[in-house]
């Protein structure tokens, strides 16, 4: 049995390729889950990233009040959740690195968003992004199993057959909208809490946003855990395992070019909602740390 990384040293720009597709992945599933599903910036949209992974999406034309809400999440809003630690010991790297994330949407994917925005009509943006959660079936349903959510798997198996079927191909989403199928998102970062990991220190990553430890290590598992970077678009190579694709630059271009449409494609949804949270929020950081720690809280006592 054979395993070699679908990259190799003697090709160097396909290293920087998959530094790209690593930095601007946002699920685990050639889009969190995220994880997202995945969705990834220092700004509010970092923290889009974990929201949008863990709500699955009716239809913007039936219910627009429902993705908005579903998409984004309001520092502001008034929540049942305990008071948690904020355990951020590498704070004076996390802010420097925040800083850095939020000048890189500021500056280049906001703009980047507003063009595509422009371009692609919300209807399609909607569908594009039912499309990516659907990709996204097996990490969700894996971890509704490892952490023994029979009910949860089945929600999930019977939302990606309608979805897939009635919703030619996961653009629309009639499980939720005819059947009303819907199931908290489940990830290998809330697997891992389930069984009483520790979330471990706050940390924010470059392009990624805002982790803990835990679910930065459980992040990478559900990428491994979605067979797309198995049989589709490898991530690792093997001789056991029937690969679609198995050109390395054709497999980085299509990681990298995959995860980059599905950011600027969640960015273009939530472009005026969270201008509204940072024109409104004093301390930017400290919303998003606590608005994420808060919900990664509650996803594991769910």
């Amino acid at each position: 049995m054979k395993y070699a990384l679908a990259l190799t040293p003697r090709k160097p720009i396909l290293w920087l390729l998959v530094a790209g597709f690593f930095l601007l992945g946002i699920e685990g599933c050639a889009s969190k889950t995220p994880q997202p599903d995945d969705s990834a910036i220092g700004s509010p949209v970092q923290v889009s990233k974990e929201f949008s992974s863990n709500s699955e999406e009716p239809d913007s034309q039936l219910n627009d009040e429902a993705a908005s809400e579903d998409l984004t999440y309001d520092p502001f809003e008034e929540t049942d959740a305990e008071e948690i630690e904020e355990y951020d010991p590498w704070e004076p790297f996390n802010l420097w690195m925040f800083s850095f994330n939020y000048n890189f949407d500021k500056y280049l994917l906001k703009h980047i968003a507003k063009g595509y925005n422009f371009i692609v009509p919300d209807d399609l943006q909607q569908s594009i992004y039912n499309a990516f959660q659907n990709l996204g079936y097996t990490p969700r349903f894996l971890n509704n199993v490892f952490q023994g959510k029979w009910k949860g798997a089945g929600i999930e198996t019977g939302r990606f057959l309608i979805n897939t079927t009635l919703g030619v191909g996961g653009l629309f989403d009639p499980a939720t909208v005819m059947f009303d199928l819907e199931t908290p998102i489940e990830d290998f970062g809330q697997t891992l809490g389930h069984y009483g990991t520790n979330p471990g220190p706050y940390l924010v990553i470059p392009f990624l946003g805002p982790y803990n430890l835990r679910d930065a290590f459980g992040y990478t598992v559900d990428i491994f855990l979605n067979p797309i970077n198995w049989f589709v678009f490898p991530i690792i190579k093997t001789d056991v395992i029937p690969q679609l694709v198995t050109d390395d630059l054709a497999i980085a271009m299509a990681q990298f070019g995959l995860r980059s449409w599905n950011i600027i494609n969640l960015r273009s949804i939530n472009l005026e909602r969270f201008e509204t949270v940072e024109e409104g929020t004093l301390d930017l950081y400290g919303a998003v740390r606590n608005a994420y720690l808060q919900n990664r809280a509650q996803a594991v006592k769910e």
